[in-house]
């Protein structure tokens, strides 16, 4: 563990979190986090509170310009903070050896519209997404989507995949598919792509990474 938190915290920013993260149990990790994420929140806030306020006394054009930039500043700063821990909470929540992520794809120009997704990962349900139309907008311009990121063993792993949507011409289409793949020592990364009825491509394709 020591040795895990010392290879990821080499940013200079969150040094000064290492002897905190250090002495944190596993099991306390996604509590710790969840008050840190709770905390940038309230660091924003006041931030932009600052930033709206209204002054009792006058104050120049120069002070004013100047002290937004400041406020400027630290929230650049604030938000560079929290993409560093995002990254460290990924990192330590799930250890590369065990971590394993899914992917969801659009074949391309494909034209059916896609409503949902379930995902079952060894028998149990990991992932269930409802797509809004700029999701629909992305994954049709080439985008991809991280629908599931979690912890498994070393070895042998079911996938069960289900998909529901709409056609060209409006009619209901769905379709459901299982896939078998082998998890080794380094992350395990699977796509899966989904194509209409029109489509050249199969329904459901997987991907090992």
């Amino acid at each position: 563990m020591a040795v895990l938190v010392h290879e990821v915290c080499s940013s200079p920013r969150i040094k000064l979190m290492d002897m905190v993260i250090f002495r944190l149990s596993y099991g306390l990790l996604a509590e710790f986090f969840a008050m840190l994420r709770t905390f940038r929140l309230f660091v924003l806030l006041a931030l932009v509170g600052l930033s709206s306020v209204s002054w009792a006394e006058e104050v120049s054009k120069e002070q004013i310009k100047g002290l937004d930039e400041q406020v400027q500043d630290i929230k650049k700063d604030v938000l560079g903070i929290s993409t560093e821990l995002n990254l460290l909470e990924e990192k330590l929540l799930y250890p590369s050896n065990t971590q394993v992520s899914l992917f969801v794809s659009v074949a391309a120009g494909d034209d059916f519209r896609l409503d949902s997704v379930e995902i079952e990962l060894d028998g149990k349900a990991v992932a269930h997404h409802i797509y809004s139309f700029k999701e629909l907008e992305a994954l049709h311009a080439g985008g991809m989507q991280r629908i599931y990121t979690g912890n498994i063993r070393s070895g042998a792993h079911q996938l069960k995949v289900g998909f529901a949507g709409k056609t060209a011409s409006g009619s209901d289409y769905r379709k459901a598919e299982s896939y078998t793949f082998n998890k080794g020592v380094a992350p395990g990364l699977v796509e899966v792509s989904l194509a209409g009825p029109g489509s050249r491509s199969n329904s459901i394709e997987f991907k090992d990474w």
